[in-house]
Formats: structure tokens, C-alpha cells, sequence
């Protein structure tokens, strides 16, 4: 008896996994995906600047994110890919409090860009798959759109820390976690094609990263809305 009772008390542990697995494959993650990347990108930023939240939340928030892409595909190479991502996202950010912070900080944004193209990937593929038309592939389409400002906003950082120069204007950058806000914000005013003009590109890297955003934040929308009545009338 004794040796059959860690498997009858593992079965409940591997039930839950698999569900846990099995669930952001679904259209309904599409749900839950939104409401963590609207807190992302709309809710984190104001608590940030006024200092409501502990860095290691804000940390803990995109880890989460890139965690979740580990289980978004059941392809043996892009799991490889999203772990050996996020455990290196995680060493990284681990180092964070260590002597060496500063030392490793442009190395944890640029594997964060690279976490973040392989989500954008993998959510447009569950997006598209089987071209099924439903609320969650709207909210889905959605999530694609906020998951790219986010990558504008990483990108952007990491362009002012390479050169010493990115975006400019009415906010002060001090090279830190502080600042995403600013960054989220360009980003955002970049893709929507907004353009308030308090902030603006001062380097030709940020100068053609801000056009790009601005041609995805038109033709993405065209796009995805083709996509999708094409493959209504089908």
C-alpha cells in the first residue's frame, strides 16, 4: 500500500497540469490573456508612477506572460524555445538583485524582446488556427495588438540604453524599470497613430522603430479584419 500512495496522490497534481496545459490552448485563454495585458498596459503604468507597486510585481507581471507562452503551442521545438527564454528571462531578473544588476540589464531586455516575438508568434498562430471566427479570435486579434506595443515599449528602452538617446520631451528617462511607463506610453501613441507630440524620437533607430509602429497600427487592423471575413465566407 505504501508504494502505490504517491501515485494515487500525484494523480490529482497531474490532472490539474494537464488541465492548466490544455486551457491556454483553448480560445477561452484568449480572455484571461486580455485582462492581464490591459492591466499590463494601461493599469501598471499609473501604478508605477506613483509608486504603488513593488518592482518585483511588476517583474513578476511579464514573467508570468512569458511563462504562459511555454504551454501556447505543443510543437517540441518552440517549447524548447519559450523555456530555455523564460528561464533565462527569470536568471536574468534574478541578478537584478545581485551586485551585478546593472551589469546584466541590457542583456534581460534583449532576451524580454526576444520572449516577446515569440509570444506575438504564438498568439497569432492560435489567432489564425483552423480560421475559426469567434468572440475569443476578436479578443484574440486584440491581444496581438497590445502584446506589439508592448514589444515597441521594450524595444524603445532598449534603443536609449544602447545609444544614450531614444525618445525626448515632456518626461524625464532615468534608465531604469521606472520608465516604462514613458516607453509604453510612445509606444502606444506610436501604433495608434496618435501623435500628441509631448514626446517625440530623437534617434533614427527610434525614429524608424516609431514609423514602423505607426504602419502596423494601420494595416494590422486591415488586415486581421480581411483574414477574418475571408474566412467567414469560406
Amino acid at each position: 500500500m505504501s508504494q502505490t500512495a504517491p501515485t494515487h496522490r500525484s494523480k490529482p497534481v497531474q490532472k490539474a497540469f494537464k488541465n492548466f496545459t490544455d486551457y491556454w490552448l483553448t480560445d477561452a485563454s484568449f480572455g484571461v490573456l486580455l485582462l492581464i495585458l490591459v492591466f499590463t498596459v494601461f493599469i501598471l503604468p499609473i501604478l508605477i508612477e506613483y509608486e504603488h507597486v513593488h518592482f518585483v510585481f511588476v517583474n513578476t507581471v511579464f514573467l508570468f506572460l512569458f511563462f504562459t507562452g511555454i504551454w501556447s503551442s505543443r510543437e517540441r521545438i518552440l517549447i524548447f524555445l519559450t523555456s530555455g527564454l523564460f528561464f533565462t528571462q527569470l536568471g536574468l531578473r534574478l541578478l537584478r538583485f545581485s551586485d551585478f544588476d546593472f551589469e546584466f540589464y541590457l542583456s534581460e531586455r534583449i532576451v524580454g524582446i526576444l520572449n516577446m516575438l515569440v509570444f506575438i508568434f504564438l498568439n497569432i498562430r492560435l489567432l489564425f488556427r483552423d480560421m475559426e471566427i469567434n468572440i475569443y479570435r476578436v479578443i484574440g486579434a486584440i491581444n496581438v495588438y497590445l502584446l506589439v506595443a508592448i514589444l515597441g515599449a521594450f524595444v524603445f528602452e532598449t534603443i536609449q540604453i544602447i545609444t544614450g538617446s531614444g525618445i525626448a520631451g515632456a518626461a524625464e528617462l532615468r534608465g531604469v524599470d521606472e520608465d516604462y511607463p514613458q516607453y509604453i506610453y510612445f509606444s502606444l501613441v506610436s501604433l495608434t497613430t496618435v501623435g500628441f507630440g509631448d514626446m517625440y524620437p530623437t534617434h533614427i533607430m527610434a525614429k524608424m522603430l516609431s514609423v514602423f509602429l505607426s504602419t502596423v497600427g494601420i494595416l494590422y487592423p486591415a488586415v486581421v479584419i480581411a483574414r477574418l471575413v475571408g474566412a467567414n465566407k469560406k
